[in-house]
């Protein structure tokens, strides 16, 4: 006899799932599962999960997790039979990101890296679910001639009463609060720290350089840094990160962080001079004074994700550029440019 039911598909639960990451991944997710995907839209887009909404697997909830909810309270989320399966498996990716926009979302940071991960931790101690939660490079600090590669066990160094805040100590709190849920629930919480991804569907205009780099390349417009010519840092295509937050997924119970991203170090005006190339463009190149949340990061040793996961990032910088730019020609009428 099993253990527990057997379902012919699983739950899964996506948070953020409308962000540039999370549809990606509720993609990839909707290969061999049902996907509840829930988002607040505040630095989202519906244009991302568009595609998605006819599918009978998907359904979206508009929903900020960082208020009470009970999810059986949804019609529209009968067919997912919560009552009787529950849900199998959360990826909780839901945070604010915006780099121009980052004093705006402070609060909203603030309350989702706190009140709404202790939520969806609930949920995943109420369901018994896996929890895949998204961390980020940020909780081991800033980078320097000393500090340039971080390594799972490397502890943080983070000012956590800098402007910034609400994010790193942010994702270092919440953080605690999975390892927490583990230890005292028995949750099987695991977390990922992703470094700088790219590609289709990040927010344009927005401060994040690459997608703003091709839009304005498209229009022989100046491709704007904000830095100097020496900003260097790491890209991972976003399908290499959702294809590790899966692998993460049906890794052994108490794994432990793992970083995912390049261990590439690029200098950002090299990218934007290739970006420049590969459109054919006219642009020049434009140094602004740095944003507060757009910084330089450093670079992740990826053994443990190899050696444990067998994951690595296998799309090459040219590749997912191409296939970003692709995105960008194609959407431009949407992406409203």
């Amino acid at each position: 006899m099993p253990k527990s039911p057997i379902f012919e598909k699983k739950n899964v639960l996506i948070t953020g799932g409308a962000g540039f990451i999370g549809s990606h991944l509720a993609e990839r997710v909707l290969r061999d599962a049902r996907v509840i995907c829930i988002d607040n839209f505040a630095t989202s887009s519906e244009i991302n999960i568009d595609h998605l909404l006819k599918n009978p697997d998907f359904e979206f909830i508009k929903l900020d997790i960082t208020t009470d909810f009970e999810l059986e309270s949804f019609p529209e989320l009968e067919r997912f039979k919560l009552p009787f399966q529950g849900i199998q498996e959360i990826y909780h990716l839901a945070v604010p990101t915006s780099p121009k926009q980052f004093d705006q979302y402070k609060i909203d940071t603030l309350r989702a890296n706190s009140i709404g991960t202790l939520n969806i931790c609930e949920l995943a101690r109420k369901y018994k679910a896996k929890l895949i939660h998204a961390s980020s490079s940020v909780v081991y600090g800033g980078r320097g001639p000393e500090r340039l590669v971080f390594d799972e066990e490397m502890i943080g160094c983070v000012n956590h009463i800098s402007p910034r805040a609400c994010y790193d100590e942010g994702k270092r709190f919440s953080e605690s609060v999975v390892s927490t849920y583990n230890d005292a629930h028995g949750v099987d919480g695991k977390i990922a720290r992703i470094f700088r991804a790219y590609g289709p569907r990040m927010r344009l205009f927005d401060g994040q350089m690459i997608p703003d780099f091709i839009t304005n390349a498209l229009d022989n417009k100046p491709l704007v840094i904000y830095g100097d010519d020496s900003f260097q840092t790491s890209l991972c295509y976003v399908s290499d990160i959702v294809d590790g937050l899966v692998r993460l997924a049906e890794a052994p119970r108490g794994i432990g962080p793992v970083n995912l991203g390049s261990d590439e170090d690029l200098k950002i005006v090299d990218v934007a001079k290739k970006i420049i190339e590969m459109t054919g463009s006219t642009s020049e190149i434009q140094f602004d004074p740095p944003l507060l949340f757009m910084t330089e990061l450093g670079l992740p040793n990826i053994f443990k994700a190899k050696e444990n996961l067998g994951w690595m990032p296998l799309v090459r910088l040219e590749d997912g550029l191409q296939q970003t730019i692709e995105y960008t020609k194609a959407n431009r009428m949407l992406l409203g440019f």
